[in-house]
């Protein structure tokens, strides 16, 4: 036999409702608050989020009173909300007016006879941990028996705790992300609440004003360009140019051009003097990206480049000095490449003026329903649809994949679930997860067989942020043939 009565069974009915309609996660709680309020008389009900790092749960919603502009919160223990949420067992107060713990801190009851109010209050719990608490008056004389109505509220706070899930990751990212904001923290595309990613905006805080050489690491996809460009733009070059250089895209033939650039005559078709990289860079800030790929013949090259901020070009003998910011990436191990000779141990602890590694996706479970709704939302807009919402199964699958190609994979395959489903939400059947290729390539009578080398070669390229060893490995072509089907694929 079901403890709630046929009233607390419709209200229950009618707050599932409401949990399952599209609207924002705010007001969908909201609703639910004033729900409880007119079905339950369960008044001036609050919703209160855990700090995970801090422990202090703060004031997110109200209902019948406003909190606009208010910052309430409650340390571990402090109060009956700090209590609730310190030990993850419900209160409740039968006559407010002879309770010293209440605080009252918000204002709500200053006006009332605290004397005729019962005071309810059970935490929120999602995975077997508190993520917050859940709160409400109710007149005295219209409550029998106090468990059961703390039994009512914690039927409600179990139907909500998905949702404030959620919603506390959203809120805890701004927050987080604004107090890191009143230093030199990030201004741009970077979403992150996970404490890993909270560790990677501190340390770009930190390093942003200074020269000091970065290296970024961490695996393909996860995000190392952003932190790059992070850098560049909170720091003092920010109105300077920041020069991006994939290394592994470059052939061994040209990097040491490309990078230091090459007077006229030093090599067949060097028609004219040419600037290099480095020298485009001046007064900015450079990014080597994959510097583990680098031939070791140009890494002395950089390494008195770095030193001294001084180089030759390909075919000068005059020294060229230039003022520039050095940042490098690798999805490599370059300690291990050192051991294995591969990597000039000198240079590698010259990039390691501070490293900053970027955690995969998969130690960042908290940001990827936070990512994934980011993704939508962009795509959605970027190609004039409806915005589209991911059902439960949806998300649920998302949460349950190990993301092997970090936060790029996530946002193509949100991108193709986004372009390809025309519905208004996106079921578990549009997230090509369990595909080997996020990247597929599909069959068309349309075709030339020298057009789809080159889409292969493309697909795959993006797949593995431009490798070309890496594309070539996978593919069992050599890299020269991948050069010449990509210099021919400029005609098609």
């Amino acid at each position: 036999m079901s403890i709630h009565s046929y009233e607390e069974l419709a209200a229950l009915h009618a707050i599932a409702k409401i949990l399952a309609q599209p609207d924002d996660l705010h007001d969908r709680l909201e609703n639910i608050l004033k729900e409880m309020s007119i079905r339950l008389g369960m008044q001036r009900g609050m919703i209160s989020l855990l700090d995970r790092e801090r422990k202090e749960a703060w004031l997110d919603i109200a209902h019948d009173f406003n909190i606009d502009g208010m910052e309430v919160t409650y340390k571990p223990g402090e109060g009956i909300t700090g209590k609730v949420a310190a030990m993850g067992r419900p209160m409740a107060v039968a006559n407010l007016g002879q309770e010293t713990h209440f605080l009252d801190r918000t204002g709500a009851r200053r006006h009332l006879n605290r004397a005729e109010l019962s005071f309810l209050c059970v935490p929120i719990m999602y995975d077997g941990e508190v993520i917050g608490v859940l709160s409400a008056d109710k007149v005295a004389r219209e409550v029998e028996n106090l468990d059961k109505e703390l039994a009512m509220l914690s039927s409600v706070a179990e139907l909500m705790s998905k949702i404030v899930h959620i919603r506390a990751l959203e809120e805890e990212n701004r927050r987080l992300r604004k107090i890191v904001g009143s230093g030199h923290s990030p201004s741009m595309d970077i979403i992150g609440h996970s404490k890993a990613m909270q560790e990677v905006f501190g340390l770009v805080a930190q390093v942003a004003d200074s020269n000091t050489t970065v290296l970024i690491t961490g695996e393909t996809g996860t995000g190392k360009e952003l932190i790059a460009r992070a850098i560049h733009n909170n720091s003092p070059r920010k109105d300077g140019p920041m020069v991006q250089v994939n290394c592994a895209a470059i052939p061994d033939t040209l990097i040491e051009s490309e990078l230091f650039g090459h007077e006229k005559g030093a090599f067949t078709g060097a028609v004219k003097p040419k600037k290099g990289f480095f020298e485009e860079a001046d007064k900015g800030t450079i990014f080597l990206d994959e510097i583990g790929e680098i031939d070791q013949k140009i890494q002395a090259k950089l390494l008195r480049c770095i030193e001294n901020r001084t180089f030759q070009r390909v075919g000068g003998t005059e020294d060229i000095e230039v003022d520039v910011r050095i940042i490098a990436a690798t999805n490599k191990d370059l300690l291990h490449e050192v051991k294995n000779e591969k990597f000039r141990e000198d240079l590698y602890y010259r990039l390691f003026g501070l490293p900053i590694e970027m955690p995969p996706l998969r130690e960042r479970e908290s940001d990827i329903l936070i990512l994934a709704r980011h993704f939508i939302s962009r795509f959605c807009k970027e190609n004039n649809i409806p915005l589209k919402r991911m059902t439960e199964a949806a998300q649920k699958k998302l949460m349950s994949y190990s993301f092997p190609g970090n936060v790029r994979e996530l946002k193509s395959v949100v991108e193709l679930a986004v372009t390809l489903s025309d519905k208004d939400e996106l079921e578990p059947a549009d997230l090509m997860l369990d595909s080997p290729d996020p990247f597929p390539v599909t069959i068309s009578n349309d075709l030339t067989l020298r057009e789809y080398e080159l889409k292969i070669i493309m697909a795959t390229l993006q797949k593995y942020d431009n490798d070309i060893r890496k594309t070539a490995e996978k593919l069992d072509i050599g890299v020269s043939t991948i050069y010449r089907i990509l210099q021919k694929g400029k005609g098609i």
